[in-house]
């Protein structure tokens, strides 16, 4: 295991059929309380490394190491008890339903545990203050950004270590698009490691810790964020 290692992606072969993959030996590791962040055009494998980590689909080679220990045999629904969450592109909250009923439908693995499904909602209004405002609000009269605030809350509730964020800001204005990024960097400062993949290359770098570039399934760079400056200009902005 690398030092300060949380999650690491080993010799990853991955496909949605066999002898197809998306991923070929792609190496990928997550360092504790930082933004580890996968950059690259469409359809190179980005979203599929991280439906890999989380357990949606299984590799045909490589593993997936989560605190030095394998979870390949783990089931998806048990990885969040493992410390690992995931965050999908498209918005997954239950419109209907209030601001507090979406959050507390993160404490399910601790459902019956009334006084500690109290604590991590407030520990979510006090992260998020105007979530607080709006906790009796349907969650479809909120804004997108705020949206994915009470996404990003409910994941929170169950106190995972490590979260795998899939275009977060996809379909968001610039200014609410901001706000995504406020947060993840919030929590990166509270000491939450992720694992993001985005589009927006400019906002991505400035938040990223380390970066991972993909080239057809396959690694084809990486290093810390501040090494790309150029790197951006040359490849990926006309």
């Amino acid at each position: 295991m690398s030092d300060n290692a949380v999650l690491e992606l080993r010799d990853l072969s991955v496909g949605y059929y066999r002898d197809l993959n998306i991923l070929s030996d792609l190496n990928l590791i997550a360092r504790r309380g930082q933004i580890t962040t996968i950059l690259g055009a469409n359809g190179v494998g980005k979203s599929t490394a991280l439906k890999a980590a989380f357990g949606f689909l299984r590799p045909f080679q490589g593993d997936v190491v989560l605190g030095g220990k394998s979870i390949l045999d783990i089931p998806t629904y048990k990885r969040i008890n493992e410390g690992l969450a995931y965050i999908p592109q498209q918005p997954g909250v239950f419109k209907d339903m209030t601001v507090e009923e979406n959050l507390e439908l993160g404490a399910w693995t601790f459902r019956r545990d009334r006084a500690r499904i109290k604590r991590k909602v407030e520990a979510n209004y006090e992260r998020f203050p105007i979530l607080r405002d709006k906790r009796k609000q349907a969650t479809g009269e909120l804004s997108g950004g705020q949206q994915r605030m009470v996404e990003i809350g409910r994941t929170l509730m169950a106190e995972p270590q490590m979260l795998l964020v899939d275009e977060p800001t996809a379909g968001l204005s610039k200014i609410l698009a901001q706000e995504v990024y406020d947060m993840l960097t919030g929590l990166r400062d509270e000491g939450l490691t992720i694992l993001l993949v985005d589009q927006e290359i400019r906002h991505a770098l400035k938040i990223a810790d380390y970066v991972y570039v993909l080239e057809l399934g396959r690694n084809k760079y990486e290093g810390p964020a501040s090494d790309f400056t150029d790197l951006e200009k040359a490849f990926w902005v006309a």
